[in-house]
């Protein structure tokens, strides 16, 4: 017991320097941070009988629409340039599209895939400080880290405010397993609280053995003395994404996904002047007539923001520049809700390697992640089978010996590639800071790099600031009232020229409430369960999406709360162009269940078929491209050769008796995902 006070001695004082660095004064001017919304920005509207009437929102431009503004910024004559355009439609490149259309700048972006098809749709779903980088700069008296802390704390908040129906407050558990463990826990849980400031969520609090068993009943009672709570925050990355693509697009951003940079542009001078790029839809499908061939785009600047793709956009620049990213993979999997079953998530902070593991209540399911290992870099990752595992048996330690879990429950596998910046000096992944990098090369091209989904929107300030510096750029600010994208008489936002994404909310959220989904049900007669999915993935939104089905949204399966309607919004509003598009980035189905997503893909297909007008060649090309998709997912090999018409069947041999159950209408108990309020 003495060794383990004493080797808590250098942490304890490094975690009561950063508390005095943090000050009192800021501690305890926190406002309560608890979060409601049960109030929206814009109350829906009710008629003289009192029915709800649905609000209208501005139509998204489309496809053909954005490439034809693209194409104009090419001609010859040189009268149209943009003064942006940015290559990457993840987190951060869509972030910095909001940040500089929103001050009156001209802007384009284009991504080669869809939104947040790379590592923007397999993080761990946390918008958090990171606690783990706090006792790093604890331990090692490390400013430059305690500062990333805290920047990421108050951009936390940030999300909440922006994206209330994407994005909550989430408990999470730090079980005890002796009572020495206390004091350095509830010292660390604390300072994290005290470093967020007037951002703060709710305050940590310690919490009873039998209540942390009551909370999550399959937690192994021999192993636990008590427990603290600390909460961070949650968020659905990929829709998240795609609001702020779709937001920068309704404020006069040319968006496009599948679009591929081919080539950078240089005036006489030697700097970027804009960049050649094709429509890669038109390889995809070449019976649909679009023009596949490559053409000009202008601009006064080139923005690379392509996350672990940094170093291939930068060698087309020059081809002998030194690579900068350290790319790591971290694997994730999906578990059944009844893990987490009251909206309280775990943390690990003991596994066999020293990384922490986070097992955290997702979209009524349980998600549990994640390694952290150096890696090539590819498109579509695969979880490795020994990260998996790993996984798999440090949850198992933390639960009942007869709840240990083994393949067989895990529902869905993924591993995203983190691009980290790479530090010379750094033996391992561990040890990279996860800050970011704003660099101009010698020609002129802005590159942003490295950071995380936390601090998006940091990072895209300070790119817009220097795009603004390097490229010249004159933001439009007197002249500048934004569209009005709320549905209702909400006061337009004005831009001033200066970065105002602190206080843009995305589109969704100026019409969400707690009540919202309690509101779909009573005016359009849908389930709860569905009318709570769309509350929360789609906020003010969902009333838009269900216009879409007039006789009414039907599930895609049974045993999920998914609709064809989805599928329609997202090929009408979201830019959807693939079934993967829809099933994976749009939905979450991928994501949570890849078996579900396999039987659920025919009717994804002949939607999207009837609003694209998709030939059967381009139908079975769908089929293929999707299943193999499905693989990064989890998808067991026996299954990639299954047929559409078996799958329709149900008569597939590679069927697993759980997607044959859920074919002729078998429901899953997941459990219900709920949003933990703070009950000490």
């Amino acid at each position: 017991m003495s060794r383990a006070f004493s080797s808590l001695r250098r942490p304890l004082i490094g975690f009561a320097a950063v508390a005095g660095t943090a000050g009192t004064v800021v501690y305890a001017s926190r406002r309560k941070n608890t979060h409601s919304f049960d109030t929206p920005l814009v109350s829906v509207q009710r008629d003289a009988n009192g029915r709800i009437v649905p609000p209208t929102f501005p139509k998204i431009k489309s496809r053909a629409e954005n490439l034809a503004e693209l194409r104009r910024h090419g001609q010859p004559d040189g009268k149209e340039e943009y003064d942006l355009l940015i290559i990457g439609g993840g987190a951060t490149g869509t972030g910095i599209a909001l940040d500089a259309v929103t001050r009156g700048l001209k802007v384009a972006l284009v991504e080669r895939d869809d939104f947040s098809a790379g590592t923007s749709s397999k993080s761990t779903k946390l918008v958090h400080g990171g606690v783990r980088y706090l006792e790093k700069a604890v331990w090692n008296l490390d400013y430059a880290q305690l500062q990333l802390v805290m920047e990421a704390l108050h951009e936390r908040r940030t999300f909440l405010d922006i994206a209330p129906h994407l994005s909550h407050s989430l408990p999470i558990l730090l079980p005890l397993e002796h009572w020495w463990q206390a004091p350095y826990m509830w010292m660390g849980t604390k300072t994290y609280d005290m470093l967020a400031g007037d951002q703060g969520l709710e305050s940590s609090y310690y919490m009873s053995r039998s209540k942390a068993l009551a909370k999550l009943p399959m937690l192994n009672p021999d192993k636990l003395v008590g427990a603290l709570v600390y909460y961070d925050g949650q968020h659905n990355d990929s829709r998240m994404n795609v609001s702020l693509a779709m937001t920068a697009s309704l404020y006069g951003a040319t968006v496009l996904n599948h679009v591929e940079v081919t080539g950078l542009q240089k005036d006489a001078g030697g700097k970027i002047c804009g960049a050649t790029v094709r429509d890669v839809m038109a390889q995809v499908d070449a019976d649909a007539g679009l023009d596949g061939h490559e053409f000009t785009v202008r601009a006064k600047g080139v923005i690379n923001a392509t996350g672990p793709f940094a170093d291939a956009v930068e060698r087309m620049d020059d081809p002998s520049r030194k690579a900068m990213i350290a790319p790591a993979s971290g694997a994730h999997i999906v578990l059944p809700g009844s893990l987490c079953p009251s909206g309280m998530g775990m943390l690990d902070a003991a596994t066999s390697d020293g990384r922490v593991v986070f097992v955290l209540p997702w979209q009524g399911y349980t998600l549990a992640g994640t390694t952290d290992n150096a890696c090539e870099i590819e498109r579509q990752p695969v979880a490795r089978e020994q990260d998996v595992d790993f996984i798999l048996g440090e949850v198992s330690k933390l639960l009942k010996p007869e709840s240990v879990l083994t393949r067989a429950d895990v529902l869905a596998t993924w591993s995203g590639i983190r691009p980290l910046v790479k530090d010379p000096n750094a033996k391992n992944t561990e040890s990279l800071v996860r800050s970011h990098l704003v660099t101009v090369s010698p020609s002129s091209l802005l590159t942003c790099a490295g950071g995380k989904w936390t601090t998006y929107r940091q990072m895209a300030e300070d790119a817009v600031d220097e795009a603004i510096k390097t490229f010249h750029l004159e933001p439009r600010a007197a002249e500048t009232t934004l569209a009005n994208i709320s549905g209702a008489n909400f006061p337009a936002v004005r831009s001033t020229g200066a970065c105002i994404t602190r206080k843009v909310v995305l589109a969704g959220s100026h019409g969400y409430s707690t009540r919202l989904s309690s509101e779909l049900a009573e005016s359009q007669s849908v389930d709860a369960d569905i009318a709570h999915h769309l509350a929360t993935n789609y906020g003010d939104r969902a009333w838009e999406l269900l216009s879409t089905a007039p006789s009414g949204a039907t599930r895609l399966l049974p045993s999920h709360p998914f609709t064809d309607a989805e599928v329609r919004y997202g090929v009408r509003a979201e830019a959807a162009c693939t079934a993967a598009d829809l099933i994976a980035r749009r939905t979450r189905l991928a994501f949570l269940d890849v078996d579900s997503a396999l039987l659920a893909l025919p009717k994804v297909i002949e939607i999207m078929a009837q609003e694209l007008g998709w030939s059967a060649a381009r139908q079975t090309k769908e089929w293929s491209d999707t299943v193999h998709f499905l693989e990064s997912m989890g998808l067991s090999h026996d299954q990639l050769r299954v047929s559409r018409d078996e799958v329709v069947r149900g008569e597939a041999k590679a069927l697993t008796p759980k997607q044959k159950a859920l074919a002729v209408g078998g429901k899953l108990n997941f459990g219900v995902g709920q949003r933990e309020t703070s009950s000490q």
